[in-house]
């Protein structure tokens, strides 16, 4: 599991770091910087993917910029950014270590400027050591020089890599120590199963063809559901029901998918609500709300995700009533726990996080701006100094409406 995600220089931040659990929540008011945070994974996992660096930041035909693009990814002011990850390697009794640099070589282009990759101890079994790191002699040239450790003392060895790609994503055709690539492909595993989830129910309410995976914004939900032989599909469906049944008003009998057109390569997503008059009546997409909609694509993302991946959601609550937060933080526990995926989620609403109750504090990162300098700050909500006084005044929800953090 990815355990933390230190940023420097990236977009408005200038030197923070974000711890995360399996549930963690990042609240903050409009343009603090949580987006920046998204957006830092996206980069992380579009690199880790075998994208370029620059393709990664700036977009192409086929992938859409980060926000900002190639203008704003570094801190306004500097000339490069890092992100650093720290990743649990099992139960090996260490983690790993993940860094890498990019500067800006002008107003059109970037590049890689440093990347390492270390073991980092968490006993005294092991030692700390950087199984490979970068070289700067070469700063602006095409290739970059890579050191990698070769277990004999302490002994590196130089191999001369391709700065526009991430080195990580190149070590599987290198001759180096199998710990090395194992180690390797560990962090990539973790950086690939990253999924950034942004239902648009809009884009929900078509027929679809059928597809193998998820897309972002959820608009092909009813064709990755119906992809699944019939036996493996009423088990999601059954278990889809029970989880967005408590959501509407009505009463939901069923949430179902078909195939359906001459060749049943398309598909459309169902839904068999009870009428006061104990009638059923049953209807697609297009008649959903916008919030049962984006409930089931959360639902879907956390039924069909893969095991130890990072799943984060942007303005988890956008479309819900907040007399249903109780169920969706419900569900997220109980899903993420049960399907061991951890969880991001921003949110502005203080009705989520009256849900959440006191037990949730430790869990939840409030980003801000300071007054001074402009940077974007993350902070552990638990660590504020007043914060014992400020729970005694009022519930949480209320003192993010007063921004009393």
């Amino acid at each position: 599991m990815i355990k933390e995600l230190h940023l420097v220089n990236w977009k408005s931040f200038d030197d923070s770091k974000l711890f995360i659990d399996p549930l963690t929540f990042l609240i903050g008011v409009n343009a603090s910087g949580k987006s920046n945070i998204l957006d830092a994974f996206t980069f992380l996992h579009r690199i880790a993917s075998g994208k370029q660096i620059q393709t990664a930041i700036s977009g192409d035909n086929e992938t859409k910029p980060i926000r900002g693009g190639i203008d704003w990814f570094v801190k306004f002011g500097k000339s490069s950014s890092s992100i650093e990850v720290t990743v649990g390697a099992d139960n090996k009794g260490f983690d790993y270590k993940y860094s890498i640099e990019v500067r800006k070589v002008d107003e059109k282009s970037c590049e890689l400027s440093s990347e390492t990759l270390s073991v980092v101890s968490c006993s005294s079994v092991y030692r700390d050591r950087q199984l490979f790191g970068t070289g700067n002699e070469t700063q602006g040239s095409p290739i970059i020089p890579t050191y990698f450790y070769t277990g004999k003392r302490g002994k590196q060895r130089r191999i001369d890599l391709n700065r526009a790609y991430s080195i990580i994503s190149q070590i599987d055709k290198l001759n180096v120590l199998k710990e090395i690539k194992d180690a390797s492909a560990s962090v990539l595993g973790f950086l690939q199963n990253i999924f950034i989830l942004d239902p648009i129910p809009n884009n929900m309410r078509e027929y679809t063809k059928l597809s193998e995976t998820l897309a972002p914004d959820a608009s092909n939900i009813a064709g990755v559901l119906a992809a699944f032989p019939d036996e493996r599909l009423k088990d999601i469906e059954a278990e889809l029901t029970k989880y967005v049944k408590p959501l509407p008003e009505k009463d939901i009998k069923k949430v179902s998918v078909e195939k359906v057109g001459r060749f049943f390569s398309d598909a459309m997503l169902y839904c068999e609500e009870s009428l006061p008059d104990n009638s059923n009546i049953e209807v697609d997409a297009r008649g959903m709300s916008d919030g049962t909609l984006r409930f089931l694509a959360i639902v879907t993302a956390l039924l069909l995700g893969k095991e130890n991946s990072l799943l984060i959601i942007e303005e988890i609550d956008n479309g819900l009533h907040p007399s249903r937060a109780k169920t969706l933080v419900e569900t997220l526990k109980e899903l993420s726990a049960k399907k061991k995926i951890d969880v991001i989620c921003t949110t502005h609403n203080p009705a989520l996080l009256n849900a959440l109750g006191n037990t949730m504090l430790p869990f939840i990162s409030y980003i801000k701006r300071d007054e001074i300098t402009g940077d974007s700050k993350i902070q552990l909500l638990e660590d504020l100094d007043n914060l014992h006084k400020l729970m005694a005044s009022d519930n949480l929800g209320n003192l993010m409406v007063k921004n009393a953090f």
